[in-house]
C-alpha cells in the first residue's frame, strides 16, 4: 500500500512541477494539481485501505476492556465470597453483631 502511496505522489509532484515551472502555467495551478491529483485521492485510498487494520485494532481494545472487566468482577466475587465467610456465626453459636438499619420507622402520609 505505501508503495503506492510514494509512487503516486511522486507522480503528482513531478506534475506540479512541471505546471509551475511551464510558461503559461503558475504556482497556485501546481498547488491546486498537487492537492486535487495527489493529496485528495491518495488520502481516500490510505482510508479504504486501513479499514481492516482499524477493525483488528477496534476488536483487540475491545478484547483487552472486556479481559480487564472479566478480572474485576473475578476480584469482586472473590471479594464478595471472603465477606461471606467472615460473616458467618462465631464458635460459641453468637451472630455476628450487624450495622444498625434506621432506627426510626418509615411515616406515611395520611390517605
Amino acid at each position: 500500500m505505501y508503495l503506492i502511496v510514494i509512487a503516486w505522489t511522486y507522480v503528482t509532484l513531478m506534475m506540479a512541477v512541471a505546471e509551475a515551472t511551464s510558461p503559461t502555467g503558475t504556482l497556485l495551478g501546481a498547488v491546486i494539481t498537487f492537492v486535487l491529483y495527489g493529496v485528495l485521492p491518495m488520502g481516500i485510498l490510505v482510508y479504504i485501505l486501513g479499514t481492516p487494520s482499524r477493525k483488528r485494532a477496534i476488536k483487540t481494545r475491545e478484547a483487552a476492556e472486556q479481559a480487564a472487566h472479566d478480572a474485576e468482577q473475578a476480584a469482586a466475587a472473590t471479594a464478595s465470597a471472603t465477606a461471606a465467610e467472615s460473616s458467618a456465626p462465631d464458635a460459641g453459636g453468637e451472630a455476628p453483631a450487624g450495622a444498625e438499619h434506621g432506627s426510626v420507622a418509615a411515616v406515611r402520609k395520611e390517605p
